[in-house]
């Protein structure tokens, strides 16, 4: 019998005054309590209970126990109880991994929309271009865009599609033209955004006359980030990728322009990552309830402002 099993068995003793009625609570024989008793004085090698065939009495060392395993089984009925609620009860704190870009434009401001219906989940935020081990470096949820997921055992939300374009500033357009054809890209500075996400080598873009990919090894600007490219491209520097959720607040205040708006690259999997479907957590169910019910209307509405976009630059 285990420590805690024997307190049990202790205090059902003390708190009822007799084995036999410590044996009803216990739902067990009176046997097995005088046992555990007996077990648990020879390990202490202390007497608890001085005890005749009339009444049962703790003795001071008896007293002492008693009281210190009632608070321990006290903590460890609030333990089982605050961890049994996990599951129902929205509280705590998400260690949360997001791609840059989707976690400066979707993930942030979903945060703050959730945390006004669960003020009590508190979230840390990593924004990093790669796809975390969760286990090894203890996140609850990794958001992130890919082609596909490789086969990991993990849980994984399909959130939405989006896709990247091609951007320049008003500025570098009218200095050094507009593209008409990708290959006319070879005669602008093209710009690279260099992480898990982007081809570093060359750019496929998908249009009407299909697939076409365009040799970018030439370019003289690299970084890590599509926000810190939209801040190059916006200087001037060239002509650069943005993902959707980079490129609309440029496209709408006119900072930015869209470059063949006829074309696109590929389109990419917006997904929740998350370690286990059996016994989940309840901030994170209602977390990734919240993210599917809510990106898809961001991403259509930012897909709006892109096909505005491009209609204008049609015309």
């Amino acid at each position: 019998m285990d420590v805690f099993q024997t307190m049990r068995f202790f205090v059902a003793v003390a708190q009822s005054g007799s084995f036999t009625a410590a044996a009803e609570v216990l739902d067990t024989t009176t046997t097995n309590v005088s046992k555990a008793i007996s077990s648990l004085e020879a390990r202490l090698q202390t007497r608890l209970i001085n005890r005749t065939t009339r009444r049962l009495a703790l003795t001071e060392a008896g007293l002492r126990y008693l009281q210190r395993c009632e608070r321990i089984l006290e903590e460890i009925r609030d333990a089982e109880q605050e961890a049994g609620t996990a599951h129902t009860l929205p509280v705590g704190r998400l260690k949360i991994h997001a791609m840059s870009a989707v976690g400066n434009h979707y993930v942030i401001d979903a945060i703050a929309k959730y945390r006004e219906t669960h003020p009590s989940v508190m979230f840390d935020l990593t924004l990093t271009n790669r796809l975390p081990d969760l286990l090894e470096e203890g996140y609850d949820m990794s958001i992130v865009l890919a082609r596909d997921l490789p086969d990991s055992g993990f849980v994984a939300q399909r959130l939405g599609i989006t896709y990247s374009i091609l951007c320049a500033s008003p500025t570098y357009l009218r200095k050094r033209g507009y593209p008409d054809t990708p290959q006319a890209l070879a005669a602008h500075d093209c710009l690279k955004i260099v992480n898990t996400v982007m081809p570093v080598e060359s750019w496929v873009l998908e249009g009407p006359e299909g697939v076409e990919t365009v040799n970018v090894s030439s370019s003289p600007f690299h970084i890590n980030t599509a926000d810190g490219m939209t801040v190059a491209i916006a200087n001037g520097m060239g002509i650069g990728i943005q993902p959707i959720a980079s490129a609309v607040d440029g496209l709408r205040a006119g900072t930015l322009m869209r470059v063949l708006p006829e074309h696109h690259l590929e389109e990419l999997n917006l997904y929740a990552i998350y370690p286990s479907r059996k016994f989940v957590d309840a901030k994170i169910k209602t977390w990734v309830e919240f993210l599917k019910h809510s990106i898809p209307d961001v991403l259509a509405s930012d897909e709006k402002i892109v096909g505005s976009a491009k209609k204008n630059q049609l015309h």
